[in-house]
């Protein structure tokens, strides 16, 4: 590399790390800001609503790492249909999860509302699920109980999403045929 080509890409370099350090303080900032949120008395609990394949899923905020758009997968020989493969995530390697496809439905189909959710760092799993639409936050307490799910006032159906138990399941485990 010449002297010139390493002064063209320094800039760039620092732009990186500069956008890195931003994403890093605004993370942080959202994660005191939800903490805040938890801390005050009578503070209501939050959940991301998501939706999986034709269902709406509530997690828990604790369990979500990041959301980010869909980016290159690289795929995986001999993994199960629902394993969709490998992305690079912030210099990272995540195993992408089709839940759809994990839970007997067909796979799920991209668009542009389409997003990867990480699992936290304290599940201690490098993985991501495909969800077809992220709603943002939604409070269970103001839903009703539907049987084994929970309806909200415009009598969408919502199902507690738990990864914590997901990443315990002996069939999530095994990726491979």
């Amino acid at each position: 590399m010449s002297s010139a080509d390493s002064v063209a890409a320094s800039p760039a370099r620092a732009d990186a790390a500069g956008r890195r350090t931003r994403l890093r303080q605004y993370q942080v900032q959202l994660l005191e800001r939800m903490q805040a949120a938890r801390g005050d008395s009578g503070a209501r609990v939050n959940q991301l609503g998501l939706t999986v394949g034709s269902r709406r899923f509530l997690l828990e905020l604790g369990e979500a790492g990041e959301i980010v758009p869909i980016g290159a997968i690289t795929a995986v020989p001999l993994a199960q249909p629902w394993f969709l493969g490998l992305s690079n995530i912030r210099g990272n390697l995540i195993g992408i999860i089709d839940l759809a496809c994990y839970n007997g439905e067909a796979g799920t189909v991209t668009g542009p509302d389409s997003r990867i959710v990480t699992f936290a760092s304290g599940l201690g799993f490098n993985c991501g699920l495909l969800v077809s639409r992220v709603h943002g936050l939604r409070h269970a307490g103001d839903m009703t109980v539907a049987g084994e799910r929970l309806r909200d006032a415009e009598s969408n159906e919502w199902t507690l999403m738990d990864l914590a138990a997901l990443v315990r399941e002996p069939r999530f485990l095994h990726v491979g045929l």
